[in-house]
């Protein structure tokens, strides 16, 4: 069980991965914020797909055709974080070595784009003074480690739930 996560969990995270190292190419090609949240997730649930494969091997190569809910889940929270894993390292040499003013442009559209959005001053506050927040947490890298985290993983957990419901077997078929 542990190879067939470590497998699959490693085909997910090298597209992952690869979706990372892509981002700037892909922030050139698309025009505007939709687009970059589209194909980002677009990439996770192309990737979050092996936890369906991974697991359907596992019951139908190595379990007799039978898995539980529970087993189930498990083998995809485990390649869910293999995955991420790879995706949070990806995010952290990006950053930290081709975009370190991620976060600053990042920001400043964000500012920008709430000035214009014709928000009451005291909403308007509110929302810089959260925008502001963030970049600061974006100068620990544990939190930015935490941030990518959250930015993912969710998504590896509801395909897992979901893998999960579709895959279980009591009894094999076989």
């Amino acid at each position: 069980m542990k190879k067939n996560i470590f497998i699959f969990g490693l085909a997910s995270g090298i597209i992952l991965a690869a979706y990372i190292f892509s981002i700037n190419l892909i922030s050139k090609t698309f025009h505007g914020h939709l687009d970059n949240v589209v194909a980002g997730y677009t990439a996770m649930i192309i990737a979050f797909s092996f936890i369906y494969v991974g697991t359907r091997n596992f019951r139908d190569k190595y379990n007799q055709g039978i898995v539980s809910f529970v087993q189930a889940f498990l083998i995809g929270l485990g390649i869910s974080l293999i995955g991420s894993t790879l995706y949070v390292g990806a995010w952290l040499i990006e950053y930290y070595c081709f975009m370190p003013d991620f976060m600053d442009k990042y920001a400043a559209a964000m500012i920008l784009k709430a000035q214009h959005s014709g928000l009451t001053p005291e909403a308007l506050q509110k929302k810089l003074d959260s925008i502001n927040s963030m970049s600061r947490m974006y100068k620990n890298p544990i939190m930015v480690m935490l941030m990518t985290y959250v930015e993912v993983l969710p998504v590896g957990i509801v395909i897992s739930l979901i893998s999960a419901f579709i895959l279980k077997r009591q009894k094999s078929n076989y």
